[in-house]
Protein backbone atom coordinates (compact mmCIF):
# COMPACT_ATOMS: atom_id res chain seq x y z
CA UNK A 1 0.00 0.00 0.00
CA UNK A 2 2.80 2.42 0.87
CA UNK A 3 4.52 1.73 -2.46
CA UNK A 4 1.36 2.50 -4.43
CA UNK A 5 0.86 5.71 -2.51
CA UNK A 6 4.48 6.75 -3.08
CA UNK A 7 4.19 5.97 -6.80
CA UNK A 8 0.98 7.99 -7.07
CA UNK A 9 2.60 10.97 -5.37
CA UNK A 10 5.63 10.72 -7.68
CA UNK A 11 3.45 10.60 -10.79
CA UNK A 12 1.43 13.60 -9.66
CA UNK A 13 4.58 15.55 -8.79
CA UNK A 14 6.37 14.79 -12.06
CA UNK A 15 3.47 15.26 -14.48
CA UNK A 16 3.59 19.10 -14.66
CA UNK A 17 7.34 19.04 -15.38
CA UNK A 18 6.95 16.50 -18.16
CA UNK A 19 4.05 18.43 -19.65
CA UNK A 20 6.00 21.69 -19.50
CA UNK A 21 9.04 20.14 -21.19
CA UNK A 22 6.88 18.86 -24.04
CA UNK A 23 4.69 21.95 -24.35
CA UNK A 24 7.23 24.20 -26.10
CA UNK A 25 7.93 21.56 -28.75
CA UNK A 26 4.24 20.80 -29.25
CA UNK A 27 3.30 24.48 -29.38
CA UNK A 28 6.13 25.21 -31.80
CA UNK A 29 5.00 22.40 -34.10
CA UNK A 30 1.37 23.46 -33.94
CA UNK A 31 2.07 27.16 -34.54
CA UNK A 32 4.62 26.44 -37.28
CA UNK A 33 2.20 24.11 -39.06
CA UNK A 34 -0.60 26.68 -38.95
CA UNK A 35 1.61 29.47 -40.28
CA UNK A 36 3.17 27.24 -42.94
CA UNK A 37 -0.25 26.01 -44.08
CA UNK A 38 -1.55 29.57 -44.37
CA UNK A 39 1.41 30.54 -46.56
CA UNK A 40 2.16 27.37 -48.54
CA UNK A 41 -0.81 25.04 -48.21
CA UNK A 42 -0.40 21.42 -47.06
CA UNK A 43 3.29 21.24 -47.96
CA UNK A 44 3.93 24.52 -46.14
CA UNK A 45 2.10 23.12 -43.13
CA UNK A 46 4.34 20.06 -43.02
CA UNK A 47 7.50 22.14 -43.33
CA UNK A 48 6.25 24.72 -40.81
CA UNK A 49 5.41 22.00 -38.30
CA UNK A 50 8.88 20.49 -38.57
CA UNK A 51 10.64 23.82 -38.18
CA UNK A 52 8.29 24.85 -35.38
CA UNK A 53 9.03 21.65 -33.49
CA UNK A 54 12.76 22.25 -33.90
CA UNK A 55 12.40 25.76 -32.54
CA UNK A 56 10.32 24.42 -29.65
CA UNK A 57 13.01 21.86 -28.91
CA UNK A 58 15.61 24.64 -28.90
CA UNK A 59 13.63 26.39 -26.18
CA UNK A 60 13.67 23.23 -24.07
CA UNK A 61 17.48 22.94 -23.93
CA UNK A 62 18.68 23.16 -20.31
CA UNK A 63 20.54 26.34 -19.40
CA UNK A 64 23.48 24.21 -18.17
CA UNK A 65 24.00 22.91 -21.72
CA UNK A 66 24.03 26.40 -23.20
CA UNK A 67 26.39 27.79 -20.58
CA UNK A 68 28.80 24.85 -20.84
CA UNK A 69 28.94 25.10 -24.65
CA UNK A 70 29.79 28.78 -24.44
CA UNK A 71 33.13 28.05 -22.78
CA UNK A 72 34.13 24.93 -24.71
CA UNK A 73 36.98 25.10 -27.22
CA UNK A 74 36.83 24.26 -30.87
CA UNK A 75 38.14 25.59 -34.14
CA UNK A 76 35.57 27.40 -36.25
CA UNK A 77 34.56 25.73 -39.51
CA UNK A 78 33.37 27.88 -42.41
CA UNK A 79 30.03 26.76 -43.81
CA UNK A 80 28.71 28.51 -46.93
CA UNK A 81 25.12 27.41 -46.37
CA UNK A 82 22.99 29.29 -43.85
CA UNK A 83 23.20 27.73 -40.41
CA UNK A 84 19.69 27.79 -38.99
CA UNK A 85 17.67 25.88 -36.45
CA UNK A 86 16.10 22.79 -37.97
CA UNK A 87 18.65 22.31 -40.74
CA UNK A 88 21.44 19.70 -40.59
CA UNK A 89 25.12 20.63 -40.58
CA UNK A 90 27.27 19.35 -43.46
CA UNK A 91 29.15 16.08 -42.91
CA UNK A 92 32.54 17.80 -42.82
CA UNK A 93 31.65 19.75 -39.64
CA UNK A 94 33.03 17.95 -36.59
CA UNK A 95 30.51 17.47 -33.80
CA UNK A 96 31.75 17.29 -30.22
CA UNK A 97 29.76 15.92 -27.27
CA UNK A 98 28.64 18.35 -24.59
CA UNK A 99 30.21 17.19 -21.29
CA UNK A 100 27.64 15.80 -18.84
CA UNK A 101 24.92 16.09 -21.51
CA UNK A 102 25.64 13.30 -24.01
CA UNK A 103 22.29 13.76 -25.73
CA UNK A 104 23.63 17.03 -27.18
CA UNK A 105 26.64 17.79 -29.36
CA UNK A 106 28.07 21.13 -30.42
CA UNK A 107 30.16 22.61 -33.17
CA UNK A 108 31.73 25.98 -33.88
CA UNK A 109 30.50 27.16 -37.26
CA UNK A 110 31.20 30.55 -38.81
CA UNK A 111 32.54 31.73 -35.43
CA UNK A 112 29.29 30.79 -33.64
CA UNK A 113 28.61 27.82 -31.42
CA UNK A 114 25.65 25.65 -32.32
CA UNK A 115 23.98 22.87 -30.36
CA UNK A 116 23.15 19.88 -32.50
CA UNK A 117 21.08 16.71 -32.25
CA UNK A 118 23.87 14.20 -32.97
CA UNK A 119 21.82 11.50 -34.67
CA UNK A 120 20.39 13.79 -37.37
CA UNK A 121 23.05 16.55 -37.22
CA UNK A 122 20.18 19.08 -37.09
CA UNK A 123 20.87 22.41 -35.40
CA UNK A 124 18.63 22.87 -32.39
CA UNK A 125 20.15 26.10 -31.04
CA UNK A 126 22.49 28.80 -32.31
CA UNK A 127 24.41 30.54 -29.53
CA UNK A 128 24.93 34.19 -30.45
Amino acid sequence: MKIRKAMAVAVIALTPGIALAQSATVEGARDGAATGHAIGGPVGGAVGGTVGAAVGTAIDIPAAVISSVTGLPGPSVVVKERVVVGEPLPDYVELRPVPSHVEYHYAVVNDRRVIVEPRTRRVIRVIE
